[in-house]
């Protein structure tokens, strides 16, 4: 059974997709595909209570490809068109596809380990892609082809540890940097309480306690952040800013991040 915060990411992803009938049919399709949810619920069992990391399962997921989904329509609505559109071979309906299979696949390697999980991750979705694919194309093999290619790029490319050439998978990596809030490092916090190396993620990203993701003024995107301590910038400098600077996305985006109650730092 989906939890209460899985079906409230749900609600809003729905909601920022209800004037796309094609990528809303192929959410609704992926939120009922029972090996998927099975999928991520297994890779957040290895994550936290095997490997002791935080959340990398379907609320994660979820919140990722939400974070993608908002940052893609800003993107559209400044008039900055996807790679997919510039290079005349798709449609910004065929990059919303691929930012919502990637956003809601990209971790299902942590099933395996952590180590490479984003190969894994692309492995294990091929399947799922195909018959969601299938079920929403049925007549159009080009057009599988070419979302199918992308989001698998998205998927491996979201560590930034492969060189990714395309906003779409850039936009991802971004997204995935995103989602750093206390509320993803609470259960891991609670369940593992011996020191070890790697704790400063889990404190740093226990301090943050909002992301937001607007239109901004320099730039389309605008990202703020907002934390109760210093640890957080740790989270920011070390883990999102890494992201941004790798990403084909990076010229569009604006960061702001400061601890409650004192003037935000610029990064971007």
């Amino acid at each position: 059974m989906k939890s209460v915060k899985e079906l409230s990411i749900e609600s809003k992803i729905l909601k920022r997709l209800e004037n796309n009938p094609i990528c809303l049919e192929l959410v609704n399709y992926l939120f009922e595909d029972e090996e998927l949810q099975m999928m991520q619920e297994y890779a957040n069992n290895v994550s936290i209570k095997r490997l002791g990391y935080n959340d990398h399962g379907p609320v994660h997921m979820r919140q990722v490809a939400g974070n993608a989904i908002k940052m893609l329509n800003i993107l559209q609505q400044s008039g900055i068109k996807t790679s997919l559109e510039r290079e005349e071979i798709g449609t910004f309906e065929d990059s919303m596809c691929a930012v919502i299979i990637a956003g809601l696949m990209h971790d299902l390697g942590m099933m395996i380990g952590r180590q490479g999980h984003e190969d894994m991750s692309a492995l294990l979705a091929q399947p799922i892609i195909a018959r969601a694919l299938e079920h929403i194309f049925p007549n159009d093999l080009a057009r599988r082809v070419v979302i199918k290619s992308m989001a698998t790029e998205a998927i491996v490319g979201h560590m930034s540890s492969r060189k990714i050439h395309s906003i779409e998978a850039g936009i991802i990596l971004i997204a995935d940097g995103c989602d750093m809030t206390k509320g993803r490092a609470r259960i891991p916090m609670s369940i593992n309480t011996t020191p070890k190396v790697g704790d400063i993620h889990k404190y740093s990203a226990n301090a943050i306690t909002r992301i937001g993701i607007h239109h901004g003024q320099r730039r389309p995107i605008r990202i703020d952040i907002e934390m109760t301590g210093d640890v957080g910038f740790f989270q920011i400098e070390e883990v999102l800013l890494t992201k941004i600077e790798s990403s084909p996305a990076k010229e569009y985006v604006e960061l702001h991040a400061g601890v409650t109650g004192e003037e935000p730092k610029c990064y971007l």
